[in-house]
């Protein structure tokens, strides 16, 4: 125990002075304790001493008995040993006599093949002289397999004399088998009726012979074959590309009437498979000379009419030897494209792979194309591929022919819509990816190689010239020596038919850009997929989206136009004299009818996205141009700018409610917000118009901290000063100091919104105008500016928040406009 533990222990059992007397029995029972523990551990050492003896004993025994059965052991394997030896003694002569049993075997097998070999050989040597071929072919077989067991004992003279009388043996037979195959074709087998069975029964010696044999055999059997095909098609009179079909013809024909002829050749030579591969090899190097020796441009039907028959032939072998087929087919006649693929990759390496070997004129490489059918030889393209390099005239074809056709469809063009129609888009623009798609069909039809991605090419400069058109449907500027005198030189004149024409090619440019895209799509997985990578329309699609900017950038400009008038208008009236303010003026009322007129049939012809492109371009336009033109008017009396004031507010009405007006208000945020801002410029200046002549300078700084010297004055000017007065006020900003360089709260609030969206002025014009006005205190520019509202200028300006104020309650009325939100 721990100490603690201890003195709690005898606490515990002597809590008072009382309890003390029990100490003497406790420590009696705790010796007694000691005692008995004591003795228990002498009697344990005891045991364990007696236990270690024992140990002893037991491991001496287990020595001993080991010791024992080591030499019990070594008994047994010295018996083992005799015993064998003993046996060997025995079975000496036994196996002797074995090894003599097996070799006396062995020679009379020997001996007995030896005999079969010589009979059999003496057999076939008879047979061969008498041509009988069938029991010839199983001799052979059997002599064949007799050799094989001697293979061993090639040294012996006898062995040697044998496998020399066969050699010369079955050199007769090639002999008399090549004799009678000769014969083939020449007509003489329909005077000798057995010809024909004795013919098949010397295919079946060609199959007991080399494999080489065969080969010769066929080799030489088709060459034969297409010995007149050679001299019919080589001459002057037929050696045409338009005769080309009756080569095919030709063969046709050939394989029809010598079905009797092919029966004899088992199934397994594909005889007719290996005549059609060296058919194609000559029409093909044929048709390739005929082409390379025109000393003129081919007649393009004579050359497309060709390549078809030639594609048709191609696909009948494919079909009927299992070569492959066409990997990718067209849709129907409306243009749409099929994207399905009969055929993988693999197939278009494999025909790669051929046209390598074809190219190359290995002698190799053409041993292996006389393979199975099916075993990887593709009859699509052996021939057409040569027509290839010479497709030029046919692409010319079709390029004049689509830009012949586009200049139709754009000249019989009304530019406006069919009624009924829900798509908004001209028809040429559907006219024109018709008969692209046509050309598309025809031209995949007959080869998807490069002269398709030449045709392609073609495509893309078609819709180019498409697109130019649109460019130049669009309305121009004015242009020549009436329009500079005039002062229109480069204005965009545009009427309600020219908006909706603009409209129309909006999104027929969109259509074409979309349906473009697809079209490389489509071409793209019918064409050969080493070219696919070639196949892209961005430039095209860039053409088309150049198209819609443009036509929406001159949308703007029209309606720009359109403004004008009522732009002069404003600044004619005048304001300098005007004695009264009323309702809004007439240039406002010509805004508004000009918006009525134009914007619902723009909003209901451009899809969201293009017309919230057109109000952004519209906004940056109108809202600095209205602010531009109030400095162009002459002077401005207080009134005057009243007036105007109200005016403005009525504008920036009527700019707002463009996307209602439109039915198109989703995305129209930063629209509304940029044309807020835009025509609260215009209200602080002609707020500035309006302060008295002393508080000017700090007005202009506290509402239009961005402004310039050249403005000022311009604003000074319109206030009707004059020349001494006005130096005297620009002496007195000069004296303050640069003007502040951010706006203060005040112009950040109602009266001049934040500039968030809008590009900043540049750097120029920041640090022209830094010292215009001098630097002053929050409280001084809030003081000045709250002095426009208490009256302070004493020439009508009270009569004018009187009347403001009077408005605020009503709810119609010329300036109730001035606190709409």
């Amino acid at each position: 125990m721990e100490k603690s533990n201890a003195l709690d222990y005898i606490n515990q059992m002597f809590p008072t002075e009382a309890s003390l007397s029990g100490v003497e029995p406790l420590m009696q029972k705790i010796h007694n304790e000691i005692r008995r523990v004591d003795a228990g551990i002498l009697a344990a050492v005891r045991q364990q001493s007696n236990s270690g003896t024992k140990a002893k004993e037991d491991l001496a025994a287990a020595t001993g008995a080991v010791k024992e059965l080591m030499y019990k052991i070594h008994e047994i394997k010295t018996k083992a040993e005799q015993s064998e030896t003993m046996v060997q003694e025995i079975c000496r002569d036994i196996k002797k006599l074995d090894f003599a049993k097996k070799h006396i075997t062995t020679t009379i097998t020997a001996l007995h093949r030896l005999t079969m070999l010589v009979s059999a050989v003496e057999k076939l040597q008879v047979m061969a002289s008498k041509r009988q071929y069938k029991e010839a072919a199983a001799q052979l077989e059997a002599v064949n397999q007799l050799c094989s067991h001697f293979e061993a004992y090639r040294d012996i003279p006898k062995i040697t004399e044998l496998r020399e009388k066969l050699k010369n043996i079955k050199q007769i037979l090639k002999s008399h088998v090549s004799s009678d195959f000769s014969s083939l074709g020449t007509g003489k087998e329909t005077e000798e009726t057995n010809l024909l069975q004795q013919l098949s029964d010397a295919c079946l010696v060609v199959d007991a012979l080399e494999p080489s044999v065969r080969e010769d055999l066929v080799k030489n059997f088709c060459s034969r074959e297409l010995t007149s095909y050679r001299q019919i098609f080589e001459g002057a009179e037929l050696a045409k590309l338009d005769k080309t079909e009756r080569r095919y013809a030709w063969i046709k024909r050939r394989l029809r009437t010598n079905e009797e002829i092919w029966k004899i050749f088992p199934p397994s030579w594909h005889v007719e498979y290996l005549l059609c591969i060296q058919f194609c090899k000559l029409t093909r190097a044929q048709l390739e000379d005929i082409l390379s020796n025109m000393k003129e441009k081919p007649d393009v039907g004579n050359l497309l009419l060709a390549l078809q028959r030639t594609k048709e032939f191609e696909d009948e072998l494919a079909d009927k030897f299992g070569g492959g087929s066409q990997s990718k087919d067209i849709g129907s006649d409306n243009g749409e494209t099929d994207s399905g693929e009969n055929t993988t990759q693999t197939v278009l390496d494999i025909r790669k792979k051929y046209e390598k070997k074809l190219a190359s004129h290995d002698e190799k490489d053409g041993q292996k194309d006389l393979s199975v059918p099916g075993a990887g030889f593709n009859f699509q393209g052996i021939i057409s591929s040569c027509f290839e390099p010479h497709m030029t005239v046919y692409v010319e074809l079709e390029e004049k022919t689509l830009m012949e056709h586009l200049e139709k469809l754009v000249q019989d063009e009304t530019w406006e819509i069919e009624e009924g129609s829900q798509t908004n888009i001209l028809s040429s623009s559907m006219q024109v990816f018709l008969i692209i798609r046509r050309s598309l069909k025809r031209c995949s039809a007959l080869t998807k190689s490069q002269t398709l991605l030449n045709l392609f090419k073609v495509f893309q400069r078609i819709l180019k010239s498409y697109a130019t058109k649109l460019f130049t449907r669009l309305p121009k500027g004015g242009t020549g020596i009436v329009a500079a005198a005039t002062g229109m030189d480069g204005q965009i004149k545009t009427s309600d038919k020219d908006e909706r024409v603009i409209c129309y090619i909006v999104n027929t440019a969109e259509y074409c850009h979309k349906t473009a895209g697809e079209l490389a799509e489509n071409v793209a997985k019918i064409i050969d997929s080493q070219l696919a990578d070639a196949v892209d329309m961005s430039d095209v699609q860039d053409e088309f989206s150049a198209v819609i900017t443009k036509a929406l950038v001159t949308l703007v400009h029209g309606l720009e136009s359109k403004f004008d008038n009522e732009m002069v208008a404003m600044t004619r009236v005048p304001w300098a004299t005007l004695e009264s303010v009323g309702d809004q003026s007439e240039y406002v009322n010509g805004i508004n009818l000009i918006l009525l007129s134009s914007i619902p049939a723009l909003g209901s012809l451009l899809s969201p996205i293009y017309f919230q492109f057109f109000l952004d371009k519209l906004a940056s336009c109108l809202g600095p141009h209205f602010y531009q033109n109030i400095f162009k008017c002459k002077q401005i009396s207080e009134t005057g700018a009243q007036q105007m004031l109200l005016d403005t507010q009525a504008v920036k009405t009527i700019l707002l409610d463009i996307p209602s007006l439109a039915r198109q208000t989703s995305g129209a945020a930063s629209y509304t917000k940029y044309i807020s801002r835009e025509m609260s410029k215009a209200e602080a200046l002609l707020k500035v118009i309006l302060s008295p002549v002393d508080s000017v300078a700090d007005t202009y700084r506290a509402l239009l901290p961005e402004g310039t010297p050249l403005e000022f004055q311009r604003i000074l000017d319109l206030k009707g000063l004059k020349k001494a007065d006005q130096q005297n006020i620009l002496d007195d900003i000069n004296k303050r100091g640069p003007v502040l360089t951010q706006p203060p709260a005040l112009a950040t609030t109602s009266i001049v919104p934040a500039v968030t969206s809008h590009p900043s002025p540049p750097a120029s014009i920041a640090s022209t105008s830094s010292g215009i006005i001098a630097t002053a205190s929050r409280e001084d520019v809030l003081t000045r500016a709250a002095a426009l509202g208490r009256g302070a200028a004493t020439t009508g300006f009270k009569r004018f928040l009187a009347l403001t104020e009077a408005a605020k309650d009503r709810k119609d009325g010329p300036f109730r406009k001035l606190f709409n939100p």
